[in-house]
């Protein structure tokens, strides 16, 4: 199944510019934001899970992030973050892999996913995935989870997605996950269409 995911979003990117993706964004600020606020130092380690060819590692770069993993099911995805960074592209772990069956070796400060746990459309999926999450993250780490909202698109790249609320999110993850906050964002694609978008930031219980 994974075989099948990873030529999926092969293909969108081998067909896309980066720039052409509805989820593209010139500036990641609702991320940022997100990750300031929960007061990491420069050199915790953070993951981007679903990262594809985003900016945000380009940006928390430039604000000086050290220690910083972005993983995505397409390589291909990867080898455009890894042509765009050039030589800062040796500060960043680029991992290929499928989020739900990915063996974390170290914890992290910090996990951040835009786009991701809304196309887990299967219990199985969405399950695999927050056992991830719980392996991943090491406690009072905090998770940063941007899904379709409620008023959200039903379909993305030709794929059929999940939308969430920020009750519906919460119960997904379970006990051990503390909301801190969240708020429903605008996101204009390439082609200016509105989307929905639900942001929540979760904190790992102690």
């Amino acid at each position: 199944m994974s075989e099948l995911k990873q030529a999926h979003w092969d293909s969108v990117y081998e067909k896309k510019s980066a720039t052409e993706v509805s989820w593209y964004e010139a500036y990641p600020a609702k991320s940022l934001y997100l990750i300031r606020e929960s007061g990491l130092q420069l050199t915790d380690p953070i993951i981007d899970v679903g990262g594809g060819a985003s900016l945000l590692v380009d940006a928390l770069l430039d604000a000086g992030y050290r220690n910083l993993t972005v993983l995505d099911l397409s390589a291909e995805a990867l080898q455009r973050v890894r042509d765009r960074l050039g030589v800062r592209a040796r500060l960043v772990h680029l991992l290929s892999r499928d989020v739900t069956t990915f063996l974390p070796d170290r914890a992290y400060a910090l996990l951040h996913d835009r786009a991701v746990f809304h196309f887990l459309t299967q219990r199985e999926d969405r399950e695999r995935y927050v056992k991830v999450l719980r392996q991943a993250l090491r406690p009072n780490g905090y998770a940063i989870i941007a899904t379709f909202g409620p008023n959200g698109p039903e379909r993305c790249s030709g794929l059929s997605v999940a939308r969430y609320d920020a009750d519906s999110l919460a119960a997904e993850l379970g006990d051990g996950f503390i909301l801190v906050e969240t708020s429903l964002e605008v996101h204009r694609t390439p082609w200016d269409a509105e989307q929905q978008f639900l942001y929540c930031r979760f904190r790992r219980q102690g």
